[in-house]
């Protein structure tokens, strides 16, 4: 896709909604509204990178309480005919079809690939790539089974939600290690960036899940992006056609780890 003149593109993710209780993720969900709206106004596309929600299951007649603010702010974006990209995260990988039906909204759930101004830009939400955390992957593959998603599915809502809730907060507990630089050579999604440029050259790396932001140069032409937060830093990427910038939107830009 080449760009129009004075269009861009928009990278956000991991906002977890719902967590950690309603009146701070209501707060952080008018926040994120309020960016959108001004984002609308120059860009040709959006990419939200996963965990939008602390927890997401779609029954077949049920969606989770609430988010009406942010989900109707991202039907009037697409309705107005800009695209919004959404990449399944960990906390809300099961996704059925409600957000291509309702919100005419592509869902991925593997790394995908694009390209705006011959510029090539791989894109995943991050959870699972690179070496190592095997009991999670052992894990995700046990909750994108489809016998594992039906058998949550035919629990109440209820108790399901409830369930979920407890889980998807535990799996955070205390530990902030996330916002934390480990190293180059210790960064999972590094690794796995630089495994993938001994296949093919790629400009720039895009990922949620990692929390921190981080901007770092991989070599003379690829760089890699992750997306940071709205729990924390309310970071984002935006491209304007030549170049790629990692700013927050509240003025923590000093925060993120470029290198």
């Amino acid at each position: 896709m080449q760009l129009p003149p004075g269009k861009k593109v928009y990278f956000l993710s991991d906002f977890h909604l719902g967590a950690p209780d309603h009146e701070r993720s209501l707060e952080r969900e008018r926040l994120i509204v309020r960016f959108l709206d001004e984002a609308k106004r120059d860009a040709a596309v959006i990419f939200i990178v996963g965990d939008v929600f602390d927890f997401w299951y779609e029954y077949k007649y049920v969606v989770p309480k609430g988010y009406v603010r942010l989900l109707g702010k991202w039907a009037e974006i697409t309705d107005s005919g800009i695209p919004i990209h959404f990449f399944v995260g960990n906390h809300d990988m099961w996704m059925k079809n409600y957000f291509e039906k309702e919100l005419n909204t592509p869902v991925y759930y593997e790394a995908k690939e694009f390209t705006f101004n011959d510029r090539l830009f791989h894109v995943a939400h991050g959870d699972g790539l690179g070496p190592g955390d095997h009991g999670y992957k052992a894990l995700k593959k046990l909750f994108r089974n489809p016998v594992a998603q039906w058998g949550f599915g035919i629990l109440p809502p209820l108790i399901g939600m409830g369930l979920a809730d407890y889980f998807s907060r535990k799996s955070r507990g205390g530990d902030h290690s996330e916002e934390t630089f480990h190293g180059a050579d210790n960064e999972w999604l590094i690794t796995y960036s630089r495994e993938v440029l001994q296949q093919k050259k790629v400009d720039y790396f895009v990922y949620g899940h990692r929390h921190l932001p981080i901007d770092f140069r991989l070599n003379e032409e690829s760089r890699y992006i992750n997306l940071g937060d709205w729990v924390i830093y309310f970071t984002y990427a935006v491209f304007d056609g030549t170049e790629l910038e990692l700013k927050s939107y509240t003025g923590m830009d000093e925060k993120i780890v470029r290198g």
